[in-house]
């Protein structure tokens, strides 16, 4: 088809970003096939369901010959198209769809670059959170995982590592892919001394090397006791209320300066067990209106309980404790 470029077009509607094809005219002599007021009807008819052209005259009441003739001009044009083809009565009849469900007219001029963040998808203070990660519309920072394998001193294994997907798809909504991967293991990291990035941690100290040299900073952090074979976990400790929350449950969501560089930012979703990270996973990209209620400063850090609301064994809503 040489007539139209295909094209997409974008809309927000109930906090969705939805899309759909859009044929744009580039030359003005065919779109006069499409403004014609009786091919406008037929192409009307064939958006809802294909036909033939026999079955188009039936339905607009009109002759044979005239449906046939504005019907090559929208097959010429491109706005419609062949789907199926079927014997009838000796002869082969050709069923019609419309081919797009939008037409548009371009001009050569006017186009922006989208920001990164589709308005109507998260709230300011959302985008203010995640504004350090995305430059030029591209995320920039690392996402750091523990490793599935033994290590670190409580030779643990990431069980934690899978939820990070479930943030990935939601950023993915909101920027662009950068050329490196994003994602890494915690022991790479920690041997390619990439502490200098924007980064964002899931899983706590137990499970991540990097969270646990992190924990110091964090005004909500894991409590970390020193023993002969490395460290026992005693749950979160809040700087703020000296308050303990040592459920398997809860979890920690916090975002402070890089201490490596002051530039850059690191953002920690972390639980006390699996279950607590994904809680904290879910507050960030399902209930942030929620978590980040009080977010407005550089050292912002928040507790997170998970519950399990539909009785499946799977945590799927959460409550802010502070």
């Amino acid at each position: 088809m040489t007539s139209m470029q295909k094209k997409r077009l974008l809309n927000s509607e109930n906090k969705q970003q939805l899309a759909k094809d859009i044929a744009v005219f580039d030359d003005p002599e065919k779109l006069k096939s499409v403004l014609n007021k009786l091919s406008w009807k037929i192409l009307e008819v064939l958006s809802e369901q294909e036909m033939y052209p026999m079955e188009v005259a039936r339905k607009l009441n009109l002759h044979e010959q005239k449906v046939y003739y504005h019907i090559r001009k929208l097959a010429k044009s491109g706005a419609i198209k062949v789907v199926r083809e079927e014997e009838k009565k000796g002869a082969v009849a050709k069923y019609y769809k419309a081919a797009f469900p939008a037409m548009g007219i371009e001009l050569p001029f006017g186009y922006q670059r989208i920001n990164g963040f589709p308005s109507s998808c998260i709230d300011e203070k959302m985008k203010r959170f995640l504004s350090p990660f995305i430059e030029d519309c591209v995320f920039d920072g690392k996402i750091v995982v523990g490793s599935p394998d033994p290590h670190g001193p409580f030779k643990a294994k990431a069980r934690d590592g899978h939820y990070a997907a479930f943030l990935t798809l939601f950023l993915g909504k909101l920027v662009d892919l950068p050329e490196d991967f994003p994602i890494k293991l915690d022991v790479d990291v920690k041997a390619e001394k990439e502490e200098d990035n924007n980064l964002i941690l899931v899983g706590g100290p137990g499970t991540n090397l990097i969270t646990q040299e992190f924990n110091k900073f964090l005004p909500i952090r894991f409590n970390m006791m020193p023993y002969e074979h490395g460290f026992l976990l005693g749950g979160l400790v809040s700087e703020k209320t000296q308050k303990v929350y040592s459920a398997d449950n809860m979890g920690l969501i916090a975002r402070i300066k890089n201490p490596c560089n002051k530039n850059k930012r690191v953002i920690v979703l972390a639980g006390n067990k699996a279950v607590g990270t994904k809680a904290c996973v879910l507050a960030l990209t399902k209930f942030w209106k929620k978590a980040l209620k009080n977010f407005d400063d550089e050292k912002f850090a928040v507790v997170i309980q998970g519950f399990d609301l539909d009785g499946d064994g799977k945590v799927d809503s959460i409550e802010v404790l502070e």
